[in-house]
């Protein structure tokens, strides 16, 4: 029988790159602000986080988010509310890295242990030539529709050479 173990190596990385490849983007911590003290655990908080559009290079979403505190929200049981917002800008020369997905996922943020995600899903309007992200949370049984907008218009960026 051959050895396979030198094929496992490379095999599981191309499936991890292939699996980040599709995976909704990582976010950076940019800051936060406590909105309630709490006597015990963590305060209520608004995060601030900032994403790059895993299959769009050149744009960057920032989401605010509420994360709640206390004792249940320091272990990780409380349910966050479904308070979001968000702001997306083309940050460099929009190009397209792969086919894109109407509504698909392109960040998520887990917001109670099992049940409730907030996330941001992408559109592109071909008639206007726009980038519409949309973030919102949604649970197993019913989500919410407090939700948020942005759009980004594909221009032609300053160092591009015309067309």
């Amino acid at each position: 029988m051959p050895d396979l173990t030198a094929l496992r190596r490379p095999l599981a990385a191309a499936g991890l790159t292939l699996a980040a490849l599709a995976a909704p983007a990582a976010a950076e911590q940019i800051g936060e602000v406590d909105t309630v003290w709490k006597l015990l655990g963590a305060n209520h908080k608004i995060i601030v986080e900032a994403f790059d559009d895993p299959k769009v290079e050149g744009v960057s979403c920032f989401v605010s988010r509420a994360k709640t505190g206390g004792v249940s929200g320091s272990l990780g049981l409380a349910e966050d509310t479904s308070d979001a917002s968000i702001a997306c800008r083309q940050v460099g020369p929009i190009r397209f890295r792969d086919e894109l997905e109407e509504g698909e996922e392109v960040f998520g943020r887990r917001a109670s242990v099992l049940f409730k995600k907030v996330q941001v899903v992408r559109f592109f309007d071909r008639t206007r030539n726009t980038l519409v992200y949309l973030t919102y949370s949604d649970k197993l049984i019913e989500g919410s529709p407090k939700n948020s907008l942005s759009a980004v218009v594909i221009r032609k960026w300053d160092d591009q050479p015309a067309d």
